[in-house]
């Protein structure tokens, strides 16, 4: 087998599952139609409002939901039949992008009903995400190829933004926002089909002697008890509010900077997707054993490189490389912190740690969103992106301090049992 090769098999090795393999396949016709829906709403309300505080009102809508409920969808993870509780969300969610399709098609549409309609997927989504991040780990047979299966799924939510948001523009001009709306509620049928196909193992039920409120507290003193993990959610979450929602700038980047239409807000997206593809492909090529917590270091300054290059960018062929890079630099942010969590979670805590993760990546995002929309009605969105760059650039010289205490408190560690063996003899 050639160099080439063995790389190959390394880096889709989780597809060797097949419930994984079912689940790849539908969540991807799932995501292209979720991407396509974003892009759609974001549309959608900027064209309406012209408003850059209403882009941040919207992203606030559609995660805020997740910061209130996802510490019970974790519990509700950990308590009940996660495929059962995967499976009621799918449908649910399915549910929600027929009513948003109709009321997009019937054109008699406001701003607060779309809202309305985003903050019923943030609850949904709420208890959607600990369930199936918990279930993940479930559908790969061999454990260590786990760390893979996670890179993999981040593959897959990129190359989905590549080409959902690419799609949907060219449908949003070509046919009409009704039809992003209705392709996506449709694509919801793919990953409920995948998950009807599966063979998992029978689900044991568990006594829980502990009420909602007690196991809650359980996983939040574990955190509290495990500084890796800890750190990683602190970083996450800081990541989350403060640097994450400049996405909500961009179609005023796409009408305003570039003078174009929603597909060239389409092309931006898409560019910023193939950014974060490449990272989640990078990601899963690497070898096992690899020091993700120095890739997620050095990635972080790159993604706050890119904001910055991109921010007062106006020439248009280079601020689709700039958003490629910060992409790039994203992606590890998502991927990198959910892998360091998956890979030395207790098994009975994994929900709810998984809760605390879905809290601070979609529960500060709406926070930051609606901070950002404000900021950058006060000073304009290039300097307000511009200083999301920078505070990104800050954030990884904080994550740097923490490596250098870590690996200090290590050496310390190998002085005293060098010491210890040496009384000992």
């Amino acid at each position: 087998m050639t160099a080439k090769e063995i790389q190959k098999v390394r880096t889709f090795r989780a597809f060797s599952s097949r419930n994984y393999s079912l689940y790849f396949m539908g969540q991807s016709v799932s995501l292209i139609g979720t991407w396509m829906q974003k892009t759609a709403v974001s549309w959608v309300i900027y064209s309406l409002t012209h408003s850059t505080l209403m882009l941040g009102v919207t992203l606030f809508a559609s995660l805020s939901p997740s910061f209130l409920f996802s510490t019970v969808g974790g519990v509700v993870s950990d308590r009940y039949n996660r495929f059962k509780v995967l499976l009621t969300t799918q449908v649910a969610s399915l549910i929600q992008a027929v009513l948003l399709a109709v009321l997009i098609l019937l054109k008699h549409y406001a701003v607060w009903e779309i809202l309305s309609l985003s903050v019923l997927l943030g609850i949904i989504n709420a208890f959607d995400v600990p369930a199936r991040q918990s279930l993940v780990y479930e559908m790969v047979d061999n454990k260590d190829d786990l760390p893979n299966a996670l890179a993999l799924n981040s593959s897959m939510v990129n190359l989905s933004r590549i080409i959902g948001p690419a799609i949907a523009g060219i449908v949003l001009e070509s046919i009409g926002d009704g039809a992003c709306f209705l392709l996506n509620a449709l694509s919801f049928v793919a990953v409920i089909v995948s998950l009807l196909l599966m063979k998992l193992p029978k689900y044991i039920h568990t006594i829980h002697k502990k009420n909602v409120f007690g196991e809650l507290r359980e996983g939040w003193i574990y955190i509290k008890q495990t500084p890796s993990i800890a750190f990683v959610l602190i970083m996450l979450g800081l990541v989350s509010l403060l640097v994450l929602p400049y996405s909500t700038l961009i179609p005023y980047y796409a009408r305003d900077v570039f003078k174009g239409t929603a597909r060239t807000f389409g092309v931006i997206d898409s560019f910023i997707g193939l950014g974060a593809f490449s990272g989640a492909i990078f990601l899963a090529s690497l070898k096992t054993g690899t020091d993700l917590r120095r890739v997620l270091f050095i990635n972080t300054l790159v993604f706050g490189a890119g904001l910055i290059l991109f921010s007062h960018e106006h020439i248009y062929p280079l601020a689709l490389f700039f958003v490629t890079i910060a992409g790039f630099g994203m992606m590890s942010q998502i991927t990198v912190a959910n892998t360091l969590i998956q890979t030395t979670v207790a098994p009975d805590m994994r929900g709810r740690v998984i809760s605390f993760y879905a809290m601070a990546f979609f529960g500060m995002q709406p926070v930051g969103g609606l901070l950002v929309g404000y900021i950058s009605h006060k000073i304009g969105p290039t300097d307000t992106l511009m200083g999301q760059g920078i505070l990104a650039l800050m954030l990884g010289g904080l994550h740097w301090r923490f490596l250098h205490k870590e690996k200090l408190r290590k050496e310390q560690d190998m002085i005293l049992k060098e010491e210890h063996g040496l009384q000992a003899v």
